[in-house]
């Protein structure tokens, strides 16, 4: 008796699952402005992390001065 051939299939990702799931139930425009809103999130936190390590910076100058 032969095995079946086995075939290699790439198990996707959380995010590829939510993205193809998104592609269903919403327009391009949609998805593209969610992408946008996402990015602006992201770009947004980087701007907070920053500004809380420049008032560090500037706790630790005044404290020596």
């Amino acid at each position: 008796m032969q095995a079946a051939p086995v075939r290699a299939t790439a198990i996707p990702t959380f995010t590829d699952a939510l993205r193809a799931v998104e592609s269903l139930l919403m327009s391009g425009g949609q998805r593209h402005a969610r992408r946008n809103a996402w990015t602006s999130v992201l770009e947004d936190r980087r701007r907070a992390k920053d500004r809380v390590e420049a008032q560090r910076v500037l706790e630790a100058v005044s404290a020596r001065g």
